[in-house]
């Protein structure tokens, strides 16, 4: 399995992580993706040294969270949470090493990496994303409550990756910020489908963050919502919190 860098990093909603096509040519870009990209915070990217989260995840009877500090630049991550026996965790470890790493790095720690960053940072890859099918919709009617917004269909090829075939599709308004969105899940395992509304907007330096995603999970309740989101930039040792 191929690791990704930062242009290339792909997860899923939850605990299961989303495809990654290693094979694929370039897919024409539709305006909406840099758009997308660029409200949240695209060409400023660069001054970015490191981003620290935590992900939660609360569905019924069930809670989980998992802390994270990634150096885009390094591709260096550091994991603070416990294993799938409930021990407590914490791992640092450079991504283009990972196969010499340790079977809980390599086939727990990196995937839900790979599952949180992806999350928090979808409409970053929109963009980055060249392997993926871009498609403007136009305005649609939104999945959850009324109104309606613009449709934009991201989907992942069928080979290769975690769960192949996955699809997003954003609900966007007119300032370029994703409203709602819906993920079919392409490959085995579960959830199939996540919709989720997006609330909660933060910025991170120049990032723009939406830390709050409440939505049924296969028609169960459910929320991810992220937590001690900071940013440090380029030449600077201090945390800048979101807000």
């Amino acid at each position: 399995m191929t690791k990704l860098g930062r242009a290339t990093t792909i997860c899923s909603l939850f605990v299961a992580v989303l495809v990654f096509a290693a094979t694929s040519g370039a897919q024409t870009r539709p305006a909406i993706a840099k758009q997308i990209a660029q409200t949240y915070g695209l060409d400023s990217f660069g001054q970015i040294e490191a981003l620290r989260y935590t992900w939660n995840l609360e569905a019924p009877g069930f809670k989980l969270s998992r802390s994270w500090v990634w150096q885009p630049k390094a591709d260096q991550v550091s994991y603070e949470g416990k294993d799938k026996t409930g021990n407590a965790v914490k791992v640092t470890y450079l991504r283009s090493q990972v196969d010499s790493q340790p079977a809980n790095v390599r086939d727990e720690i990196d995937p839900a990496f790979v599952n949180d960053q992806y999350t928090l940072l979808f409409p970053l890859h929109v963009f980055w994303d060249s392997w993926a099918d871009v498609h403007d919709m136009g305005v649609q009617k939104l999945p959850l409550g009324e109104g309606s917004a613009r449709q934009v269909v991201v989907k992942y090829p069928s080979e290769g990756g975690y769960t192949p075939g996955d699809t997003w599709d954003l609900y966007i308004g007119s300032d370029k910020r994703v409203q709602q969105f819906a993920y079919h899940r392409g490959g085995a395992g579960k959830p199939k489908l996540v919709i989720a509304t997006w609330e909660g907007y933060k910025k991170a330096g120049p990032l723009l963050i939406s830390t709050n995603r409440p939505g049924p999970a296969d028609g169960n309740p459910a929320r991810v919502f992220y937590s001690d989101v900071a940013v440090k930039l380029v030449g600077s040792d201090t945390w800048v919190n979101a807000q």
